[in-house]
């Protein structure tokens, strides 16, 4: 990625290497002002008319140039966060003790708007390097970009863009970074990890959703460092893990975060069972965990993401039936039950002809009983086990009991990342399921994916989802039979997100650099 001794040479005192500085036109790719959403153009005009400048930065601008929607836009402006909030944007909040920002709130979106002047502790490694003799003869608006983007995480995140003139920004090398598909920190990677350990985590989330590998340094410092998460608040472990997995790129995300051995902390209970079932097998692909997971991201992406109660439940769904394996045609009845809402319709939907349930080992027992004459009965039960399975993420102490059954349980010992609160909201999502199921109702009144009601965690979308997925998984074929269950697929195939796209013009075009 970097030549020998290049990294160590940009966090010694005084040197800057001008030569990297790079700007260039966005519309000579595609990137136009429609890409931009009428809300963060608002943020940006106004902070403009009162004497500002202002730069959409970060991962926006990353994800812009691989035509990929962003998951949000952030901007950064020369004002200060009180000149923000005084005299811009009066009804903004300040939030953030380490690196302060200001939540702008705008048709309904929240916006944040970083400043330039923020006082924050100087990143380790890039101390010093602000007074070079190279400086000296460069714009002051470059020598502001620059400084800025020597404090963040990763190259590829280090971009700005200015719309206004249609001028990227980079001097990182982050559009180089990005043609070879890399995660790279700014600075030494083992200095940038343990000033934030959770900038591994989020190198974790960049590289599983965009495809992208690890420098060579990147990768060697997230594994001499990974135990260093622990020191992590675990309120911010909780919104690291949510980014992973509720943004459609959870099964890579849990495939990354066994390979450097982040599982065994973060989901305990997850590790041993990958570690079981992988001792025969060279490819987990056909694990009914990551199944699961694989059917969950189809459902969404970096601006249509869920509350992390439906990546919660999904998992406590999996751990019961890990625990106490059930048939598959109980599986896809208590699947198919969340999902249509009715015991009524659940029976409808499983007397048609849909082909035979797909089995798992070990969440199933096989082979499966086309007809159960207990089947309602089982299917409540399963909710019962599936009810009890939550503290599994939420107590240390089930989650040492679970861990018993593993003969390997002593490498397991890691952490309970869900809260009390999100327990209870994670337990609504099932209640009532394990109950007479005659009376039980929960229909909807529509058929398509509310994205607002699943982000914000709503208990009937979020069991509607839950129910697809697992509908879904145990079904290899899909069951045109059903209409409803037919047209929601079809529905959810299509227009497809931009997260899955590649760039429609070569960022090899980007090769002008600074005049």
């Amino acid at each position: 990625m970097y030549k020998k001794g290049e990294k160590k040479a940009q966090s010694q005192r005084g040197f800057v290497d001008i030569s990297s500085w790079k700007h260039f036109d966005s519309r000579a790719i595609g990137i136009t002002r429609g890409d931009i959403p009428r809300h963060t153009w608002a943020v940006l005009h106004k902070l403009k008319r009162k004497g500002f400048a202002a730069y959409l930065v970060g991962g926006c601008v990353r994800d812009l140039l691989l035509k990929r929607v962003p998951k949000d836009f952030d901007v950064i402006t020369t004002a200060s966060l009180q000149q923000i909030k005084k005299i811009v944007f009066q009804r903004c909040i300040i939030i953030g003790k380490r690196f302060p920002i200001c939540q702008v709130n705008m048709y309904g979106t929240k916006i944040e708007v970083s400043s330039f002047s923020t006082n924050t502790n100087d990143v380790k490694g890039t101390k010093d390097i602000s007074c070079s003799n190279e400086l000296k003869c460069c714009d002051k608006g470059d020598i502001l970009l620059w400084q800025n983007s020597m404090k963040r995480d990763f190259t590829i995140n280090g971009l700005f863009f200015n719309p206004f003139n249609s001028r990227i920004y980079d001097y990182v090398n982050g559009v180089r970074d990005i043609r070879k598909n890399k995660v790279c920190t700014v600075i030494p990677a083992s200095v940038s990890f343990d000033e934030d350990p959770a900038r591994i985590l989020r190198g974790l989330r960049i590289a599983a959703r965009l495809g992208f590998e690890f420098s060579s340094e990147t990768s060697s410092a997230i594994r001499e460092l990974s135990s260093s998460i622990r020191l992590i608040d675990k309120a911010r472990l909780m919104m690291e893990m949510n980014y992973l997995l509720s943004y459609g790129a959870a099964e890579s995300s849990l495939r990354l975060l066994r390979k450097y051995g982040l599982l065994n902390m973060l989901l305990p209970f997850q590790a041993a069972y990958f570690s079981d079932q992988m001792k025969d097998k060279s490819n987990d692909r056909d694990l009914m965990l990551m199944k699961l997971l694989a059917n969950l991201d189809k459902l969404l992406s970096a601006d249509r993401p869920c509350s992390c109660c439906l990546w919660a439940a999904l998992l406590t769904f999996h751990s019961a039936l890990v625990n106490s394996p059930q048939d598959a045609q109980v599986i896809r009845a208590f699947g198919a039950l969340m999902y249509f809402g009715s015991w009524g319709s659940t029976v409808n939907f499983l007397n048609q002809d849909i082909g035979a349930p797909t089995p798992f080992i070990p969440e199933t027992l096989g082979p499966s009983q086309s007809k159960l004459d207990n089947l309602m009965e089982q299917t409540s039960h399963l909710a019962s086990l599936v009810k009890l399975s939550v503290d599994i993420l939420t107590s240390l102490d089930a989650l040492e009991q679970s861990l018993d059954k593993y003969s390997e349980a002593s490498q397991f010992s890691g952490l309970v990342l869900v809260s009390r609160r999100e327990r209870e909201r994670v337990l609504v999502i099932f209640e009532g399921l394990d109950s007479d199921l005659t009376s039980y109702e929960r229909t909807r009144g529509m058929h398509e994916i509310d994205y607002r009601l699943l982000k914000n965690g709503d208990p009937d979308e979020v069991r509607f989802v839950l129910g697809k997925v697992i509908m879904d998984t145990m079904s290899e074929v899909l069951p045109c039979a059903s209409t409803e269950y037919h047209q929601l697929n079809k529905k959810a195939g299509t227009g497809d997100l931009a997260d899955g796209s590649n760039p429609s013009v070569s960022l090899s075009t980007l090769f002008s650099s600074k005049s």
